[in-house]
């Protein structure tokens, strides 16, 4: 019989976890949460219920797994996306898409609802990974200030403002994601351009940032 080495048998371990993550996600995004169970995990991953059991030891470390993954992979791909803009106005527009199109996707139950069905534990620990999304914004809206884009202004409050706006953003198209294509691009356009001129950007005649005056 071959002999199995350390580094195939992590690989497995790392393709079980990210078959029974995946599963998990597409669970959510068409049936949600509520109802959700084990055994309806493994069995739209593939594998035997005990395998599930061996990673995660019930439905709230699945659930906090999953959004700690899911954010942490959002983060890398945003960053590298916003490293690539160099105006901060800019920048405020690409993080209000991705977050609106991230929060449409992920289908994950909304803050009060999460530390509703998560431990107080769980639930910090979630919300300090979330945070750093929160330090990105600030620090987008902080570059914009400095280099005379956005007014001077609480930028705490302000990120706090902004990212309300966007879960309520994320949820009407949820209800509205039956829609045509082109009528939900034209309400993501209209939510970027009302989170930009709330934190006070203004635009030339060709639409690009104008520094303020």
């Amino acid at each position: 019989m071959p002999r199995i080495t350390a580094a195939s048998n992590a690989a497995q371990r790392a393709e079980t976890r990210r078959r029974i993550l995946t599963a998990f996600g597409e669970l959510l995004f068409t049936h949600g949460l509520p109802g959700l169970t084990m055994t309806d995990v493994a069995r739209h991953a593939g594998v035997g219920r005990t395998a599930v059991y061996n990673y995660y030891a019930d439905m709230e470390q699945l659930l906090i797994a999953y959004a700690l993954d899911e954010t942490e992979r959002f983060l890398g791909d945003l960053r590298e996306s916003l490293d690539a803009l160099p105006n901060p106005v800019d920048r405020l527009a690409l993080y209000v898409r991705a977050q609106v199109e991230d929060l449409s996707r992920r289908h994950l139950p909304p803050g009060p609802a999460m530390a509703a069905v998560l431990s107080p534990a769980s639930f910090a620990q979630l919300a300090d990974h979330v945070g750093e999304l929160n330090v990105l914004l600030q620090d987008i809206l902080r570059d914009g200030i400095a280099a005379g884009y956005l007014p001077p202004t609480d930028v705490e409050q302000l990120a706090r403002l902004i990212h309300g706006t966007l879960s309520s953003s994320a949820a009407r198209g949820n209800a509205a994601s039956g829609s045509e294509p082109e009528e939900l691009e034209k309400r993501l356009l209209q939510t970027v351009r009302f989170v930009q001129l709330g934190a006070g950007a203004r635009f030339d005649d060709g639409g690009r940032p104008a520094r303020l005056a």
